[in-house]
């Protein structure tokens, strides 16, 4: 008997062993939050986030849906701290925290914010600053939708422009006054789009540009000069804001203010120095003050000896300072130093293409009103 009753232990013991191996571990404490959440006018809060954070630190997020409602399902049970995460504009605010709850098994916990009743506890101050949140919120919206309407007639002015210059003697006055339309309507919108900012706006600088880029393509230099300007106080110290400074200036005959401008976008951006020269030279030839473009044009040319371009601007624009003397009872062409040479510089950097072919002609022309002078230009042909 004593040696049956040890087996009989000894059997339950090795049967309740097996059974702990064989039996599943119990699955992981589970449950959720939901809740619904309520805007400042009382009406359901859709696409907010809502993030849960956790005792030990973990968080989870989900937006609510067009009803204002949310669920974040699947958390650990715990205690969890639930926040609502403000939308833009007003992102840069702590979110707002709706509260604490436990988190049970199989549980599911309720947190509801109703922002107008939080909004009536808190007072009147913070109804005023709702209000602000509100009317940056509308100002911010207006600023986007006339920053895109200007932004859409300068691509529109573009090809105006291109119409323009192909259009026929009968139809140029049409074109011309259809360009001008564009860019007062441009105007128009980036001034509404100032009109929408904020205080210390990020977006200053570049709606001052704009508006300058509209100012300059209704041909109002003065006034796109002092877009610019604003643009470059907002931004800071910008190449490209220098130079379209420069082009304004140069078309509104202030040729010094000009200069100061364009060299100070050569110092900020020395690769593309040769650039800001040679735009300068472009103002000033397409003002017709050829004389005032030779020291920009050297200068580009300079820097960037392989452009046809400044070559070909540099050469017509030394012929305006070519001089005259007497040789008994004939008048002699004196050309400046350099002219002939930058006309052959042009064709030899583009034979074939526009500047070159523009400075054949000058060389043609020079010949014409000096014959003699050597006007031969040395092509090196292309290795084939």
């Amino acid at each position: 008997m004593k040696s049956f009753h040890k087996s009989w232990v000894l059997a339950a013991i090795l049967v309740a062993a097996l059974a702990s191996v064989f039996t599943p571990q119990a699955a992981a404490q589970i449950g959720s939050i939901s809740g619904a959440i309520t805007s400042m006018e009382g009406k359901p809060w859709s696409e907010v986030t809502i993030r849960a954070v956790s005792d030990q630190g973990a968080q989870t997020e989900t937006k609510t849906d067009t009803a204002g409602r949310y669920s974040i399902p699947n958390l650990r049970t715990g205690i969890y701290k639930v926040f609502v995460v403000f939308p833009p504009p007003n992102d840069k605010q702590a979110p707002y925290e709706a509260g604490m709850v436990k988190v049970s098994s199989g549980e599911d916990a309720k947190i509801d914010v109703d922002f107008k009743a939080v909004l009536a506890k808190q007072g009147a101050a913070a109804q005023e600053q709702v209000k602000k949140n509100e009317e940056a919120k509308s100002k911010m919206e207006g600023l986007k939708a006339h920053f895109a309407a200007g932004n859409a007639l300068i691509d529109q002015e573009k090809q105006a422009k291109a119409d323009l210059s192909k259009a026929p003697a009968d139809q140029r006055d049409a074109a011309k006054q259809k360009l001008a339309d564009l860019g007062e309507q441009a105007v128009k919108e980036f001034q509404e789009a100032g009109k929408n900012l904020g205080e210390k706006d990020p977006n200053a600088h570049l709606v001052w540009f704009k508006l300058g880029e509209a100012y300059e393509t209704a041909n109002r230099f003065d006034e796109a000069a002092q877009a610019y300007q604003q643009a470059i106080a907002a931004k800071g110290d910008v190449p490209g804001y220098y130079n379209n400074l420069g082009n304004a200036l140069a078309k509104a005959g202030k040729i010094e203010e000009a200069k100061a401008a364009y060299t100070k976008s050569a110092e900020l951006d020395p690769p593309n120095a040769a650039t800001a020269w040679r735009n300068f030279g472009i103002s000033l030839y397409n003002a017709n003050r050829l004389g005032d473009a030779v020291e920009p044009l050297q200068k580009s040319a300079e820097l960037d000896p392989k452009n046809p371009q400044t070559w070909y601007l540099l050469g017509a624009s030394l012929v305006y300072k070519m001089t005259t003397k007497k040789v008994g009872d004939k008048e002699e062409v004196i050309f400046a130093p350099g002219t002939i040479e930058a006309y052959q510089k042009a064709v030899e950097l583009d034979p074939n293409g526009t500047w070159g072919q523009q400075a054949k002609l000058g060389l043609e022309q020079l010949q014409l009103m000096a014959p003699g002078i050597d006007t031969k230009v040395n092509v090196k042909k292309k290795k084939s």
